[in-house]
């Protein structure tokens, strides 16, 4: 059921456009991680970390093609989820592409509780007796299609295919576009975080399990170069690259090309609207590309048509009703 990559495997399972598919998925540490004892460097071995679900093949899709996957419901599986500092790894440390002399961190484990009845994830220190309660926020860390050119990605990196791209944006409620690179499209997901701060500066979040609903729905003869998604309120573009800079000018120069199809303004009136009314979340800042976002609200848009024909809206009503 769990795969490693994207790319490179077979189908588990065919969706047809419109259906409502329901997911479960394991942890980024594949359930091995379960209290202070459970080091990740000692447990989980490389390069079997971040397992996915997947992939499914999507009945009709062809390259140039966009996969639409609306999230209706991401929900822990557990009662528990955990994080963690790894050596070499995270915003704040020495890594292999930033090379230094210092000492790698302190490897050590955080368990967090999970209320889901009362909307909470529970932070406690290891080296005191602080805590604080904190919104639960689950979303999926990972989500991908098959990459172009045959080729087979790790799912602990990210890019024009997604990937794990670790924005808390992909939550319930939302949908996201990926473009289409092979027949079937060939889609997974995993790495469900019960909640995680923009950048998810220490490498990981609060890692969990998820029961996960979407509806899955194809948009025929379109492209979508770069990850998008859409919420109720927000149009928002995914730039992945390194290094960070690159990211952020891959998102913000397809979301000034996307106001600009969704409204008639011409480029520069686009560059200048966002530059003024846009914001810049960060997905991760730690895997082996980085991810920024470029986020509008809707209401900033001046008369726009309803992004890929509606899609959104369509695939909500689908989920409210199923």
């Amino acid at each position: 059921m769990y795969a490693y990559t994207l790319g490179g495997r077979a189908a588990i399972g065919t969706v047809r456009p419109g259906e409502i598919l329901r997911v479960s998925t394991q942890d980024c540490f594949g359930g091995l991680v379960r209290g202070p004892q459970d080091l990740p460097s000692q447990v989980c071995p490389l390069p079997f970390v971040n397992p996915v679900t997947g992939p499914f093949h999507v009945e009709g899709a062809r390259p140039g093609d966009t996969l639409a996957l609306h999230f209706a419901a991401i929900t822990p599986a557990r009662d528990w989820g955990v994080s963690a500092t790894v050596p070499h790894f995270g915003a704040l440390t020495s890594t292999d592409r930033t090379a230094s002399l210092q000492p790698p961190l302190e490897e050590r484990v955080w368990v967090y509780d999970i209320d889901t009845a009362a909307g909470l994830v529970h932070f406690r220190a290891t080296r005191g007796d602080q805590a604080v309660a904190l919104p639960l926020d689950p979303m999926h860390g990972t989500v991908g299609v098959a990459p172009a050119g045959f080729e087979v990605r790790s799912t602990l990196t990210c890019d024009s295919h997604g990937g794990n791209l670790d924005t808390p944006e992909i939550r319930a409620g939302a949908t996201l576009y990926l473009g289409v690179n092979v027949d079937g499209a060939l889609f997974s997901l995993g790495d469900g975080h019960a909640r995680q701060g923009e950048g998810e500066a220490c490498g990981t979040a609060v890692e969990t399990a998820m029961e996960t609903t979407l509806v899955v729905d194809l948009i025929p003869n379109t492209a979508t170069p770069w990850p998008r998604i859409e919420t109720d309120s927000y149009l928002i573009s995914v730039g992945v690259a390194r290094p960070l800079e690159d990211a952020y000018r891959i998102a913000h120069a397809d979301m000034t090309r996307w106001i600009g199809e969704l409204t008639g303004l011409e480029q520069l009136d686009a560059y200048q609207l966002l530059s003024q009314a846009g914001t810049a979340p960060a997905g991760n800042v730690v895997d082996p590309n980085y991810t920024m976002l470029a986020k509008i609200a809707k209401r900033w848009l001046p008369g726009p048509a309803a992004a890929y024909a509606g899609t959104h809206a369509r695939l909500r009503s689908i989920a409210a009703a199923g």
